[in-house]
Formats: C-alpha cells, sequence, structure tokens
C-alpha cells in the first residue's frame, strides 16, 4: 500500500519526498521486524509509512486470536517528526533535512 486517505488527505509515497528511513535490523521473515519510512508531503506535511511482523506494532489481526505481517500509514506534526528523526537518524541527517539547532 503505497496511498491512504485520513482525514480527507491523501498520503501518498510516490509522490511525497522521502526523508529518511530506520528498520530494527530484524530479518524480514522475523514475527518482531519493523521498518519505518518518514515522507513529506508537497504541502509540507510529514507522515510515516510503516510495516512490521506480527510482534511489531504493525501487526494486524485476523480474528481467532491470529495476528500477521501489517503496513500503516500515518501523519505527523513537524514536531513528531523532528522526534522521530531525532531519535533514529543521525545528527548529520537531522540538521540536513531540518537545519542547525542550538548547542
Amino acid at each position: 500500500m503505497t496511498k491512504k486517505i485520513i482525514n480527507g488527505k491523501l498520503y501518498n509515497t510516490e509522490t511525497a519526498t522521502f526523508i529518511g528511513g530506520w528498520c530494527n535490523n530484524y530479518p524480514t521473515n522475523d514475527f518482531k521486524y519493523c521498518d519505518e519510512s518518514l515522507f513529506r508531503k508537497r504541502t509540507g506535511e510529514y507522515f510515516i509509512s510503516g510495516e512490521g511482523g506480527p510482534l511489531s506494532k504493525y501487526s494486524k489481526s485476523y480474528g481467532n486470536n491470529s495476528w500477521g505481517y501489517g503496513y500503516e500509514i500515518t501523519p505527523l506534526s513537524e514536531e513528531e517528526a523532528k522526534q522521530w528523526a531525532e531519535d533514529r537518524m543521525s545528527a548529520n541527517e537531522y540538521i540536513a533535512i531540518f537545519g542547525e539547532v542550538a548547542e
């Protein structure tokens, strides 16, 4: 899934600008696998495109206590995007995206 409409707004990974990515380095067939990408829309809005296995935060219920691989697009405020980048990207990558910060 590369597109999702949330609150009447389209989020599309094919037309948005990729900002950065993070993966927990588990193999893709591991139940704990998790991969996230930060994007910025042409309108300046940020969102995360994430996917993961049955034991990740992206897991999907298939009923009868059965869980599987899932995918989700989540809108973020600029502050949430900055926090995501601060937690998952290098200082140089962060500065390249959001500019210099106070020492």
